[in-house]
C-alpha cells in the first residue's frame, strides 16, 4: 500500500511542478477568506485518487477538495488526502508546498507519504517500521533544552476565533526558545521535524489531511505527538503539538497558560 501512495504522490507532483511553471495562467477560485483551490490542487487530487482506487477500489477517500467518499469513518481503509498543502505559497512561487497522503487502519494511522517536488524529497512512514526521507531511515532531533529548540508553527490565516491563545503561545515562545519558523505547510513542518530539522512543532485549527501522514512520521522517527491536552484527539481537535520527546514535554507545558477550554476539547 505505501508504494502505491508513493506512485500517487510522485504522478500529483508531475502536475504541481507542471503547473508552478504556468502560474500565471492557472485557474484559482477562493473556497472562503484567505483559502484558496487551484485547478492544479483539483488535478493532483484526482490522479491521487484514481492512482489509489484503481489499487484498492473499496477503500474509503477523505480528500481536502472532494470530502469524503466511501464508507468514511466506518471503514476498514480510509486514505486522507491533501493534493497540495501549502497553496497560497504554490501560488505565489514560494517554493514550500507538499503532497500528503495517508492511510488509517481502522481509525488508526498506519501509512504516511509526504513529496515535496520542490526539492524531490519523498518521506515515508509505516506503522512499526519507522519514518524515511528518500529510503534513508531518519529520527527526529536530540536537543533536550526548550532554550535550544528550534519550532515550527502555523499562524491563524483564515479563523481568528483563538488568535489572542495563539498569541499568547508565540509572545511566551519567541523568548523560551531558539527560535519559531513558520513556512506555510503542515506537511513539510511535520516532515521537517521527524527528520531533525526542527524540535517542535504545534498549530491551532488544521484539518486531518493537513497532518495525518505528518504526525505518522515524528511517531515513527521516535517524536510524540498530542492535542492541548496531552491526549490522542488530534485529527479530530485539529490542534497539535508534537517534538522530540523532552523538547514535546517542554513545549506542552509552556503552551499550557494560553490554552482555552475550547482548545483542550
Amino acid at each position: 500500500m505505501l508504494n502505491t501512495a508513493v506512485k500517487a504522490a510522485r504522478a500529483a507532483g508531475k502536475i504541481i511542478v507542471h503547473g508552478s511553471q504556468n502560474l500565471d495562467r492557472l485557474t484559482v477560485t477562493s473556497k472562503q477568506d484567505n483559502d484558496y483551490v487551484s485547478e492544479v490542487d483539483q488535478k493532483a487530487e484526482r490522479i491521487i485518487i484514481q492512482t489509489l482506487l484503481d489499487a484498492y477500489p473499496t477503500h474509503a477517500i477523505l480528500a481536502e477538495e472532494t470530502g469524503a467518499s466511501g464508507a468514511g469513518g466506518e471503514a476498514e481503509y480510509q486514505w486522507v488526502i491533501d493534493p497540495l498543502d501549502g497553496t497560497t505559497n504554490f501560488l505565489h512561487d514560494f517554493p514550500q508546498y507538499a503532497v500528503s497522503i495517508a492511510l488509517l487502519l481502522r481509525g488508526k494511522l498506519d501509512q504516511a507519504v509526504i513529496y515535496d517536488p520542490v526539492r524531490n524529497d519523498l518521506f515515508t512512514a509505516s506503522r512499526g517500521s519507522g519514518a524515511f526521507l528518500n529510503e534513508r531511515r531518519i529520527r527526529v532531533g536530540k536537543r533536550d533544552k526548550l532554550q535550544d529548540a528550534l519550532i515550527g508553527t502555523g499562524f491563524p490565516y483564515r479563523d481568528f476565533t483563538h488568535l489572542d491563545a495563539y498569541t499568547g503561545m508565540f509572545r511566551d515562545l519567541v523568548k523560551k526558545t531558539s527560535g519559531l519558523r513558520r513556512p506555510g505547510s503542515a506537511a513539510l513542518d511535520l516532515a521537517w521535524l521527524a527528520a531533525g530539522r526542527t524540535d517542535g512543532f504545534f498549530e491551532i485549527g488544521l484539518n486531518p489531511w493537513d497532518i495525518a501522514a505528518g504526525c505518522l512520521l515524528v511517531l515513527e522517527a521516535g517524536g510524540l505527538v498530542s492535542d492541548f491536552a496531552g491526549e490522542e484527539n488530534y485529527l479530530t481537535s485539529g490542534n497539535v503539538v508534537a517534538g522530540s520527546p523532552k523538547i514535546f514535554v517542554q513545549l506542552l507545558q509552556a503552551l499550557q497558560p494560553h490554552v482555552t477550554p475550547a482548545l483542550r476539547g
